[in-house]
C-alpha cells in the first residue's frame, strides 16, 4: 500500500456528528449551499443532477407503530485517511496532502472523469452538469473566498477549508503558532448553523478538543468501517439500530456467501 495514501498528520481534521440530537432541519445543507457558492438547482426534482456536498439521510428501523423510529444522519465528504477517490484519479485533482488529513479537490486540474465518483463508497462527490447561475442580485452574496466551479468538474466537501486559512493566517497576526489551533478556532459552516448542536469539529489527535473525547465514546462509529478507509467523521447514538444500518450490517451476513 503506498505511502502517500497513509501519510500521518500532526493534526487530524474530524467531526463528530450526534444522530441523536440531529433533527433532519435540513440548515446544515442550506448553510453548506450558501458557503461554498452552490447556485440554486434549475430543477431540483431531478436528484440525478442535484448537486449538494452535504445530504441528510433519512434512517428507519423498519417497525410499525408504536414501535417505528427514525433518524437523520448528515453525510459530508469522510475525509478518508486512505482515500479510494485519491487512488483512482488519473491527473492527481484530488490529494491527501493538506494539513489536518483534508482530502483536497483541485478543480481547475480536474477533467471530469469521475473515477473518483463512482469509486467513492459514500457518494460523496457530485459532477457539476450546469455552468453556475444566480438569480439577479444573488452573486452579492457570494463567499469572497470560495472558488466558482465552472461546468465539468466533481465537487466535494472540503470541511470548509478557506475558514482553516483565515484561522491559521488570524493566528499569525495574533502572534500564536498556526500549526496549534485552538478549540474553536476553525469552525465549519455547518456546525455554526446547527440549531441542535449535533454537529461537533476539531482535532481528532488532540485530547483537549471535545471530538478527540466524543470519538472514543461506545456511541461512536463510523460509517462502512469495515472497508478500511479510515474516515475522519464519526456519529454518535445510542440507539443499536442506528450504528448497526451506520456499518451496513446485515442480519443474514454469516449465512451469505459464506462470510
Amino acid at each position: 500500500m503506498s505511502v502517500l495514501y497513509l501519510k500521518e498528520f500532526r493534526i487530524k481534521w474530524g467531526m463528530v456528528i450526534d444522530l441523536d440530537k440531529c433533527v433532519g432541519c435540513g440548515a446544515c445543507m442550506v448553510t453548506c449551499q450558501a458557503e461554498n457558492n452552490i447556485p440554486p438547482p434549475v430543477d431540483a426534482s431531478n436528484k440525478r443532477i442535484s448537486l449538494t456536498w452535504l445530504l441528510v439521510y433519512e434512517l428507519s428501523n423498519g417497525k410499525p407503530y408504536p414501535d417505528h423510529d427514525v433518524a437523520y444522519l448528515p453525510r459530508p465528504c469522510m475525509q478518508c485517511r486512505d482515500p479510494i477517490c485519491v487512488k483512482v484519479c488519473p491527473v492527481i485533482a484530488t490529494d491527501k496532502n493538506q494539513e489536518g488529513g483534508i482530502v483536497s479537490q483541485a478543480h481547475p486540474r480536474c477533467i471530469g472523469c469521475r473515477y473518483c465518483q463512482a469509486a467513492c463508497p459514500y457518494r460523496a462527490r457530485y459532477f457539476n452538469w450546469r455552468d453556475p447561475v444566480w438569480p439577479e442580485g444573488m452573486e452579492k452574496t457570494l463567499t469572497p473566498d470560495v472558488s466558482i466551479r465552472p461546468r465539468g468538474v466533481v465537487e466535494k466537501c472540503l470541511f470548509c477549508h478557506p475558514r482553516f486559512m483565515q484561522a491559521r493566517d488570524k493566528a499569525r497576526v495574533e502572534g500564536r503558532d498556526p500549526n496549534a489551533l485552538a478549540e474553536g478556532d476553525y469552525l465549519t459552516a455547518c456546525l455554526e448553523s446547527c440549531p441542535t448542536g449535533a454537529i461537533i469539529f476539531g482535532d481528532l489527535k488532540n485530547p483537549d478538543h471535545k471530538v478527540h473525547q466524543l470519538s472514543k465514546s461506545p456511541y461512536a462509529f463510523r460509517l462502512l468501517e469495515r472497508l478500511g478507509t479510515d474516515p475522519q467523521v464519526y456519529y454518535l447514538s445510542r440507539r443499536e439500530w442506528v450504528r448497526r444500518q451506520g456499518d451496513n450490517y446485515l442480519e443474514h451476513e454469516k449465512t451469505v456467501g459464506g462470510v
